[in-house]
């Protein structure tokens, strides 16, 4: 449900070593393998690779299918297991179908409201320049899409055994405060990856491009001057 905003301050401030491209997903992709070769289809030959959240699941589909092509790889805000079996699996499903039941039957806002509960902290739900661009961008977007999206996130395979098999610069970000993507299974993450630089931004949630843009930014452009 997310489109450029979530990346403009880190276009801008590096726009000196970094010819940034947004990828955002239709209707048509329906699976995080097909959101992954749209982002293949849409890219150089070689190039970087950055995802948030959803995007991040993307992002080691990505290079599942194609490792050759990537030269850098940063995960922000997300996860690679795959959804629980058993009462847990039945529980995220219950939590996701409670958000779409909003957006459906009362909208997009106020789904975005009720979602930020859960993603971004409390300390940052008074931030009116911050809750009006996510609750702005999700607006931009439909039910319906938020739908295929969430379908696809059940749907996701276990993203574990990438881990082992990156060999280029990898950055593995979270905000300290984010509870859907907390900083111990980013530690998770980065412990699978040789050689990566895990980074926990502090007093930021799940949205910490937005919540906090310089320090991500600092990450990216670390992550961006390394080689491998």
């Amino acid at each position: 449900m997310c489109d450029h905003t979530v990346w403009d301050a880190q276009i801008e401030a590096l726009t000196d070593i970094a010819d940034a491209r947004v990828v955002e997903w239709g209707m048509q992709h329906t699976t995080l393998v097909e959101m992954a070769q749209a982002a293949l289809a849409a890219a150089p030959q070689r190039f970087a690779l950055a995802g948030h959240s959803m995007g991040g699941r993307v992002a080691f589909e990505v290079y599942r299918l194609a490792p050759e092509r990537v030269t850098h790889i940063a995960v922000m805000n997300t996860g690679v297991i795959p959804r629980a079996e058993g009462e847990a699996g039945e529980e995220e499903a219950r939590g996701r179908r409670h958000l779409l039941d909003i957006a459906f039957q009362q909208g997009i806002r106020a789904m975005a409201m009720e979602w930020m509960k859960g993603m971004v902290p409390e300390h940052r739900r008074g931030d009116a320049v911050l809750v009006d661009a996510i609750v702005g961008m999700f607006e931009r977007k439909t039910p319906e899409l938020f739908l295929v999206q969430q379908q696809a996130l059940l749907a996701r395979r276990d993203a574990r055994p990438v881990l082992e098999t990156i060999q280029c610069p990898a950055l593995v970000l979270t905000g300290g405060d984010d509870a859907w993507s907390p900083p111990a299974a980013h530690e998770k993450i980065a412990a699978g990856i040789a050689g990566s630089q895990l980074v926990i931004v502090p007093r930021s949630g799940h949205m910490s491009t937005m919540e906090q843009p310089t320090a991500v930014s600092a990450a990216m452009r670390s992550w961006l001057s390394g080689s491998r």
